[in-house]
């Protein structure tokens, strides 16, 4: 489980970003009944998941407002 880098991530276009974000969204889902069902080998790959997840938001929404601003 290689750590990822937000500014790895800032380079990637907005499309890119938003596939990376439902990958990791589909594979969140799949943990969650891997957790439930006592299946889970490896519990800390959640939370890695949760913290890129919430890094990709932040980058999609500073982006976002860089657009609206016009900057």
């Amino acid at each position: 489980m290689a750590k990822y880098k937000p500014k790895d991530l800032k380079t990637k276009t907005t499309d890119e970003l938003k596939e990376k974000l439902k990958i990791l969204r589909k594979e969140q889902f799949n943990l969650r009944f891997q957790v439930s069902n006592g299946q889970n080998e490896n519990p800390a790959r959640f939370k890695f998941i949760r913290r890129e997840i919430a890094c990709i938001k932040t980058i999609l929404n500073s982006l976002s407002t860089t657009i609206k601003s016009g900057k």
